[in-house]
């Protein structure tokens, strides 16, 4: 009886015990009787997300944050560990964000699903993002507005420097003398226009004169039109037998003959061959002036003694 009074005493303790963690646990958002998968997220910046947060996907709880701790490798992001209960496919490339669950400020996590065709497996890590904060949103709609206001008040500012310059005592002499100097000008263009009229009334027989002589060169233009387009017609065929002669070539042989005239020249100036000689060597001129002499010389003894060179015998 006794031994039957411990067991029950044992019995109800561990019952009470399985109870007590079991329910610890309940109130933690656990379930230790349901299969539990896990994930990790990690963020650079959690925005005050804490364990038990509550892991939602399209509005839904399905799990909550079980442990937030750094990561191991120290270089300052935090690992976010996910306790999911409930066995929806997630796909590999879904992403973990981070978002305000209430107008307090509370966090939880939203799992986007991904569209790829892998699922992801227990212990894999999920892509991550952080929804925008309150001061963030309020920022992005109020930098507009405060850049209208900044514009608005810097034209004010222009238009009321506009206003000081003119309500000025300098500025107004400035203003009535570029007044008077507007009508001054007014004035003149009437008088010049007066003087314009009369300079037409008083040359209007020359103005005549010239517009009629005018009408006869355009008029002598139209009956020449056919001379003109003839002459116009030959300088287009002079033009095209120019181009289509080998102008370069021609050219190419002037200079080739001109090179040679000019070499020749020179040849004779520094007294080179027999041209050369010739002009600038005087022996042959007195050599062949006496030779010449000679021949006269004995031209004329043939001439006056013919017997000496010529004997005539008839037997």
């Amino acid at each position: 009886m006794k031994n039957k009074s411990v067991y029950i005493v044992a019995l109800s303790f561990i019952s009470a015990l399985a109870l007590s963690v079991w329910g610890f646990n309940f109130l933690k958002g656990k379930d230790v009787f349901s299969k539990v998968r896990v994930f990790y997220a990690a963020y650079y910046e959690v925005g005050g997300l804490v364990k038990s947060n509550p892991v939602m996907i399209n509005g839904l709880r399905v799990g909550q944050v079980s442990d937030i701790y750094f990561h191991p490798s120290n270089n300052g992001s935090i690992v976010v560990e996910l306790s999911l209960s409930t066995n929806f496919p997630i796909p590999s490339n879904s992403v973990a964000r981070i978002f305000s669950s209430d107008l307090m400020g509370s966090k939880a996590i939203d799992l986007q699903m991904g569209d790829g065709q892998v699922l992801a497996m227990d212990g894999d890590t999920l892509h991550t993002a952080m929804e925008a904060s309150l001061k963030d949103e309020v920022n992005a709609q109020v930098a507009p507005l405060k850049k209208k206001a900044e514009d608005l008040l810097s034209s004010v500012d222009s238009l009321v420097m506009v206003i000081q310059t003119i309500l000025n005592e300098n500025a107004k002499e400035n203003i009535m003398s570029s007044l008077q100097n507007i009508s001054t000008t007014f004035k003149n263009l009437e008088s010049t226009s007066a003087n314009i009229d009369t300079l037409v009334v008083s040359e209007k027989n020359r103005i005549a004169s010239i517009l009629y002589n005018i009408e006869l060169i355009t008029r002598n233009f139209e009956r020449n039109s056919a001379e003109f387009d003839r002459i116009i017609g030959n300088m287009a065929v002079f033009s095209d037998s120019l181009a289509s002669t080998d102008l370069p070539g021609t050219i190419r042989k002037a200079d080739s003959t001109l090179n040679q005239m000019a070499f020749l020249l020179k040849q004779l100036n520094e007294g080179e061959g027999t041209a050369g000689k010739l002009l600038h060597n005087d022996t042959l001129y007195h050599e062949i002036e006496r030779t010449a002499a000679e021949m006269n010389k004995l031209l004329e003894d043939i001439r006056l003694n013919p017997k000496r060179y010529v004997k005539i015998s008839l037997f």
